[in-house]
């Protein structure tokens, strides 16, 4: 099956580059708002997820450590304070949420200096203006988008390569998932990978074991600082 016929985004880097980018990926890193969900909130500042698009994220990390032998790192960088983003990567056990972080490339650069990383080892999923200057730096940039009420925006990621792919969905229908299937289905292994899952076979059973044994830190700005501060 080719690629290219089975999604109905936008390829602004050709799939096999996007392949070859793959390989060097060690950590995979999420916008909240506008992914997960549409961004909306509610009175208390909270925007869901849902489990469509949680499974996407598990099957992911789950392909890279068959792929690879090792867990990549995971986390979320977001602009607000956002409760249902602390309760889902606890649960699944990301290592980092980077809340409150107004400049996200703070952020990155936290995350890489904390993990021994370079930039152009990280995947970013994001949508929005406050996400550019992380897309600027990383090695992989998936945009979720909304073509028909930010053409502009489109128009200038387009003009400055700031985007590998543009997803056909938006936030509010699976945009999440969307991404998480191309990048699975770009490394080959789709389908072995699935079957894994569904055995519940060892590989699988030590990789849930490893994800669920591991820590999910919290970081914010303070004085201009990154620090650790669960909310």
């Amino acid at each position: 099956m080719e690629i290219e016929n089975l999604f109905k985004g936008r390829f602004l880097t050709a799939p096999a580059h996007i392949q070859a980018k793959l390989k060097k990926v060690k950590a995979y890193i999420f916008d909240w708002d506008g992914v997960f969900n549409n961004g909306q909130k509610d009175e208390r500042n909270t925007s869901l997820f849902n489990e469509i698009d949680a499974m996407g994220i598990n099957m992911l990390r789950f392909n890279h450590y068959k792929r690879i032998g090792s867990m990549p790192l995971f986390a979320i960088i977001t602009g607000e304070r956002n409760s249902a983003s602390h309760t889902l990567a606890e649960r699944e056990h990301m290592d980092a949420v980077y809340y409150k972080i107004k400049h996200k490339s703070t952020a990155l650069e936290h995350l890489c200096k904390q993990h021994n990383l370079t930039p152009d080892e990280v995947l970013f999923v994001f949508d929005d203006i406050l996400d550019l200057d992380v897309a600027w730096k990383v090695g992989i940039r998936i945009m979720v988008q909304r073509q028909s009420s930010n053409p502009l925006l489109i128009h200038y990621v387009l003009n400055r390569n700031l985007a590998d792919y543009l997803t056909a969905n938006d936030g509010n229908n699976h945009a999440l998932r969307e991404a998480t299937e191309l990048l699975i289905g770009l490394t080959g292994s789709y389908d072995e990978t699935l079957n894994d899952r569904i055995a519940y076979n060892d590989l699988y059973r030590k990789y849930i074991n490893l994800r669920n044994s591991l820590p999910t830190a919290f970081y914010t700005v303070d004085n201009d600082a990154i620090v650790a501060k669960k909310p």
